[in-house]
């Protein structure tokens, strides 16, 4: 039967479409606002603890759905581990773990939902509000943040489903149904799409929760549903590793593999599946949103349980499938690398642990510039926030590193570990302002991007130029503070000066196109002075590690570069 206007059913003529849309946002908002609330009041804690208490898998497992549960996004906690992976403080191995307990996690909201909380949710808006508005401190107002998202979780949620009620009884959508019922494979696909579109698997299932208990859909629907969400949320762990590192690609290959088999056995299994749970809503009386709920977690356990002891062979398949250069090397724990330990008794050995793990804050500098690079081709929205990651990881490197040395600094030192320690902390200071400047820079581009302008192709011209000489200089600085050397020193003074030479030039050309008229956009004609200051600085602090390696040197009597 195919619909026409002529014969589309009265039903579905008075649905309030901008009702259900509302709902629907207000749903998502919520989830989003929540979720971020509770990233903020726990600060950086959350990648600590992910970073730190996931160094057997079943750890992972925990940690992943602890996280999950708070964040409500099994995204966002994939999304960071990949994060955590391209900077090398996480193996594959751990990061499945991670990945199956972050599937178990995501499974709060649907509970949540379960438990018919809507007249709760009315008081939690008020008191969220009471606390955003009323509280100078940061960490009450997060809290007033995560009642107020998860008050509108369920307004929203229960407006949308109040909103879909006339179309449940429209001739045409139960045609529909009568064929996805006898088409299983049809749902998992579409639901598939449907929540790679929205990325969120939560929202997808909250509304299966909400047709279900209307009736206006069976379990052998709701099912497949349920499972394809898990496939189409896998769509945020790709975006998290384009142009990553080999192991972030595996670990977003290992997310969709996960999802995709579990789906597909439990898929063969539907109808004993569908028995179980039906038998498991009359022995508890489960109401029908909440069956859906028990569903989803059975499904996520039973698939973590099952795959589990095969999480090495999973990785052997992985790393078979997504072959390239590993970069796990420099996948030492951070923890177990800066032992305190070792600062204590032998200061002079610690030194050197820290000057390696300065040397892989500086290899994450280099990469969040060239990110940085990728961002103004790309304009890519998965790249900015690689950068945000790589920024946030730096940030952690510098504080531990900068805590190891601190410990350093309490021991006897010879006056060559001293000179050895100063130029260190000078340098992850160094370091960790580059990568602040990295996301000063894709803030300025996000600015004329956000305003649909381009900048001209002149000006294009020089900004990659410029940010292509910073990135030279930057792996120089590297080598100069791992090897010592002199020339490479004298190779970034004469570098720096050409940024000197460049950002001079662009800003006294830009300044004569302005007046002659030839600048025709309103953002990126205000920021381009800035952008190109923001990277002649990015050239001083690579300079400045050499330059601090270098002093070093010529403090402790080197006669190599004492001239």
């Amino acid at each position: 039967m195919f619909i026409t206007a002529a014969n589309i059913s009265p039903l579905l003529t008075n649905v309030n479409w901008g009702l259900i849309l509302c709902g629907f946002g207000m749903f998502l908002f919520g989830c989003t606002f929540m979720g971020n609330a509770l990233k903020n009041y726990a600060g950086d804690k959350l990648r600590e603890y992910i970073e730190k208490y996931t160094r057997k898998p079943w750890q992972g497992i925990i940690i992943g759905a602890l996280v999950t549960a708070l964040v409500q996004s099994s995204s966002a906690t994939t999304a960071i581990t990949i994060g955590l992976i391209r900077a090398g403080l996480m193996k594959l191995n751990q990061a499945v773990g991670i990945i199956m307990g972050a599937n178990i996690g995501t499974t709060i909201t649907a509970f949540l939902i379960g438990f018919d909380l809507d007249t709760i949710s009315l008081y939690a808006v008020f008191i969220g509000t009471i606390f955003y508005v009323f509280s100078n401190r940061k960490k009450a107002k997060y809290l007033g943040e995560f009642f107020i998202g998860f008050g509108l979780l369920f307004i929203g949620l229960t407006q949308m489903g109040d909103s879909l009620s006339p179309i449940y009884k429209a001739p045409e959508f139960v045609d529909v149904i009568n064929y996805l019922t006898k088409q299983p494979v049809i749902s998992l696909v579409l639901s598939t799409v449907i929540t790679g579109v929205i990325q969120s698997s939560a929202a997808l299932i909250a509304i299966v929760q909400k047709m279900y208990e209307s009736g206006s859909i069976t379990l052998a629907i709701a099912l497949p549903f349920l499972f394809g969400s898990n496939i189409g949320t896998t769509i945020t762990a790709i975006f998290a590793c384009l142009g990553g590192s080999t192991p972030s690609k595996r670990a977003a290959v290992v997310h969709v593999m996960f999802n995709v088999c579990g789906s597909i056995l439990f898929m063969i299994f539907l109808k004993p599946f569908e028995a179980v749970i039906t038998t498991i809503a009359g022995i508890t009386g489960a109401a029908p949103t909440m069956q859906i709920a028990i569903a989803h977690i059975i499904f996520n356990v039973i698939v973590t349980i099952l795959f589990y002891p095969f999480i090495n062979h999973i990785v052997t398949i992985v790393q078979k499938i997504v072959r390239g250069e590993e970069d796990e090397k420099k996948g030492d724990d951070l923890e177990e690398l800066l032992n305190v330990d070792v600062a204590k008794r032998l200061p002079s050995s610690a030194l050197s642990i820290a000057h390696a793990a300065t040397i892989q804050m500086g290899h994450l500098c280099a990469e969040n510039i060239q990110e940085v690079v990728n961002y103004f081709d790309t304009k890519q929205p998965s790249t900015l926030e690689t950068v945000s990651q790589i920024e946030e990881t730096i940030n952690g490197y510098d504080k531990k590193i900068q805590d190891y040395l601190i410990v350093i600094a309490q021991e006897h030192l010879n006056n060559d570990d001293a000179h050895h320690y100063m130029s260190t902390m000078q340098i992850i200071k160094n370091l960790e302002r580059i990568s602040d400047l990295c996301c000063n820079l894709t803030e300025f581009f996000e600015m004329v991007n956000d305003a649909k302008e381009e900048f001209s192709d002149i000006a294009k011209s020089e900004i990659k130029e410029m940010l292509s000489i910073v990135h030279t200089m930057m792996l120089k600085s590297i080598e100069c503070y791992d090897n010592n050397s002199v020339d490479l020193y004298h190779d970034n003074k004469r570098l720096e000066e050409k940024i000197d030479e460049l950002e001079e030039k662009a800003r006294t050309g830009h300044i004569k196109r302005m007046q002659a008229g030839d600048c025709v956009t309103k953002v990126a004609s205000s920021v381009y002075v800035d952008v190109v200051g923001i990277i002649e600085r990015m050239g001083d602090h690579a300079c400045n590690i050499s330059r601090y390696t270098i002093n070093h040197e010529r403090a402790i009597g080197n006669p190599d570069v004492a001239k």
